[in-house]
């Protein structure tokens, strides 16, 4: 069992750059996977209605974006895109540099929780192999 998460980062050229991945999980009670925990500082939400968008920006610090309704595409300078479901989490760390936008996608709105963690924390991203 793996949480999907997605990386989104500033380069050494100044542009963001993405790649998918999934949040480590230890063994829990029971026998059941866990995650491993992250010293964070800060939760809040937010929703965005259907149809929204927001055009090319940066995170406003380094930050966990967890989404729980909506589908949206994020696009970078490049031109990739990649979507974000309900259930996935966003490694948002492109505070500097081209940045990103999005659109949502169908007809739910965007909820979402902003998880911003302590500097230092242990952030359990394991990046895909490439196949």
């Amino acid at each position: 069992m793996a949480i999907r998460c997605v990386r989104l980062w500033t380069g050494n050229d100044g542009n963001s750059l993405f790649e998918e991945g999934q949040l480590e999980l230890g063994e829990g009670l029971h026998g059941k996977a866990s995650g491993l925990p992250i010293a964070v500082n800060e939760l809040s939400f937010q929703e965005t209605t259907a149809g929204g968008a927001f055009e090319w920006h940066q995170d406003p610090q380094p930050q966990f974006v967890i989404t729980l309704s909506g589908t949206l595409e994020f696009e970078v300078k490049s031109g990739k895109t990649f979507v974000l479901r309900p259930g996935d989490v966003l490694l948002a760390q492109d505070d500097t540099g081209s940045g990103h936008r999005w659109k949502l996608l169908g007809d739910e709105p965007w909820r979402r929780a902003y998880v911003i963690y302590e500097p230092n924390a242990n952030l359990r991203f394991v990046p895909n192999q490439p196949a």
